[in-house]
């Protein structure tokens, strides 16, 4: 049908529906009769995929038939799936060039979207996946390249880095995909993007993912792409009214100490704790048992018949903590889990709403739980978003809180005790050491319990107080507070804060004029550098150039990435700041 046969848009629109509850895929759709590859159906088939998601039911048929796709999708619908699957099934193995590459805005969506490519091609021999971020050794990636993967996954910097090297050649490029695209161009890595998409064959399959359609994304849609078919998912997940859903904002170093504190204070029968990898499990698992708390792992790598082991041990009581992944935890179904904790916050809403589906079960009232570090915040909007339900913030319960429930339970573990057959003959026993030795009763107690609980760990140390932070002084007797973000203008040199020896100030080759935001730097860097949000000091924008505050222990390998990164398309030359030049 060309443009002239019908009155709509050549942009041929399908929107579609999410509802749970619903239909899940037009005509009861099945992965097996959308023409994809049978080694790639049995991968699906291994990890538990039944039927298409809406998103996979729209986008794989276009896709399978060479059409390009503009898929409009919030995060969480299932459109890694919908991209890799018809990827999967079209490439042609023997060559080993990149054939396909996947763009992402961070290296952590790279790693994720990298780990499912080879979860669908498992049953692909000779397939390689690759991916390549800012933080990684150039070593490993330069190897991959050599050893000719066919399918590349990166992060818009390094993939460029490689391109400038002559290490990456996409002259056979056949599929391009653009994943979160408009979290890409909110980066500033527009001018990246279209870098890259210049490098690419003028004929190849493109697929772009986007939540929304800012004019940037309609831009590089009409620029870049052959009368796409445009999929719309409108998602309405729900979560069960019955289940209290909360969040802990914590760093990834505090995760342990704070699912401890919360198990001393929160009233629970039994937990699953969700985490990313399979090594995850065992290690979590293995560092609350030395805790002293009953845990046990799933994943996987379990033997059937360990599972079933396991999970009746969690449905009569032998076992309280359940850590899992995912997979693992598909078709879980035990009354008497009260809460379900996300130890590794999802990086998509329906793994979300599928994780805390584990507990409220038979209409029981369930609590969830979400750690969430300061640089996943974007995934909780996500999660809030999707759900539509606002998740309340739990603040971590303190160490009086802590020692107080230590006591509280201490007294009721006396209380339960006075109700033993034994109390008469243990009565008659203190009563004779009492006559013999004579030492206060409450002595003889207090000896007794200290047979039983460590006293010096009985109740938690009080947190070291915060240290305190040195105000940022220029010349004599001036004092200012010290700040996350400024747009000071030229001061002096920087000089780091005592507080703060290891952070040393650098210049950045972009400023005001470049339209840059404290965010945007931030988010460059930090991709590219393998950075935390938690390395950066202050930020100084000036008119042509930024002052930043970053760690003074990066390796060389670091410093030559952060020297190649981009930020709206300019490098940053990254180098010492050593202040204003004097004349």
């Amino acid at each position: 049908m060309t443009p002239s046969d019908t009155n709509t848009d050549p942009h041929l629109e399908q929107p579609v529906d999410e509802t749970p509850g619903a239909e899940s895929t037009p005509d009861a759709l099945t992965f097996s009769s959308l023409g994809i590859d049978d080694r790639v159906l049995r991968a699906l088939t291994d990890v538990g995929y039944e039927t298409p998601s809406p998103i996979q039911a729209a986008t794989i048929p276009p896709l399978m038939a060479g059409n390009d796709v503009v898929g409009l999708a919030q995060t969480g619908t299932g459109k890694t799936a919908a991209f890799a699957v018809p990827i999967l099934s079209r490439l042609d193995v023997s060559n080993r060039v990149p054939q396909a590459l996947v763009l992402a805005p961070t290296r952590e969506l790279a790693l994720q979207v990298a780990e499912a490519f080879g979860k669908y091609a498992t049953h692909i021999p000779g397939l390689h996946v690759l991916p390549i971020y800012g933080g990684q050794a150039y070593g490993v990636q330069l190897s991959g390249l050599r050893r000719g993967a066919q399918i590349i996954v990166g992060t818009p910097g390094r993939v460029i880095d490689h391109l400038e090297k002559g290490t990456l050649d996409l002259s056979k490029l056949e599929y391009l995909v653009l994943d979160e695209a408009d979290e890409m161009l909110k980066m500033g890595f527009q001018e990246d993007v279209e870098r890259i998409l210049s490098d690419t064959p003028e004929y190849k399959q493109v697929a772009l993912f986007s939540a929304t359609m800012p004019s940037s994304i309609r831009k590089i849609s009409k620029q870049y792409m052959h009368d796409p078919v445009e999929i719309t998912v409108k998602t309405t997940t729900s979560t069960a009214p019955n289940i209290t859903q909360r969040y802990v904002q914590v760093s990834h170093q505090r995760k342990l100490d704070a699912l401890t504190r919360i198990f001393e204070v929160e009233d629970f029968e039994a937990m699953i704790i969700f985490v990313r990898t399979k090594q995850a499990t065992e290690d979590l698992a293995e560092r609350l048992r030395a805790r002293g708390f009953s845990a046990a792992a799933i994943n996987g790598d379990i033997v059937q018949a360990q599972r079933e082991r396991t999970i009746g041990q969690l449905k009569n009581g032998q076992l309280d903590v359940l850590v899992a992944t995912d997979v693992a935890a598909r078709g879980l179904d035990v009354d008497r889990i009260s809460h379900v904790v996300n130890y590794d916050i999802p990086h998509d809403t329906e793994s979300y709403v599928h994780r805390i589906g584990r507990t409220g079960r038979a209409g029981r009232a369930g609590q969830a739980l979400l750690f969430v570090a300061p640089r996943e915040r974007h995934l909780l909007r996500a999660i809030e978003k999707a759900t539509k339900q606002p998740l309340t913030e739990m603040h971590l319960p303190s160490v009086d809180d802590v020692n107080a429930q230590r006591v509280s339970k201490f007294a009721d573990s006396i209380t339960a005790s006075l109700a033993s057959p034994s109390i008469a003959l243990f009565r008659r026993l203190i009563e004779d050491y009492e006559r013999e030795h004579d030492v206060p009763l409450a002595d003889i107690a207090a000896a007794l319990a200290t047979q039983s609980r460590d006293g010096d760990a009985f109740l938690m140390a009080p947190e070291p107080p915060p240290q305190e932070r040195v105000p940022y002084e220029k010349g004599p007797k001036r004092e200012r507070p010290a700040r996350k973000f400024d747009d000071r203008g030229d001061e002096g040199p920087r000089k780091p804060r005592q507080g703060d020896q290891n952070l040393v100030a650098y210049r950045i080759s972009v400023g005001k004029r470049h339209r840059v935001v404290p965010g945007a730097i931030v988010g460059a860097i930090a991709n590219e550098g393998g950075l935390r949000r938690s390395d950066f000091g202050h930020i100084s924008i000036r008119p042509d150039h930024s002052i930043v505050e970053l760690p003074a222990d990066m390796s060389k390998e670091t410093l030559e990435a952060l020297r190649r990164t981009r930020i709206s398309g300019v490098l940053i030359q990254l180098q010492p700041d050593h202040g204003p030049r004097r004349h």
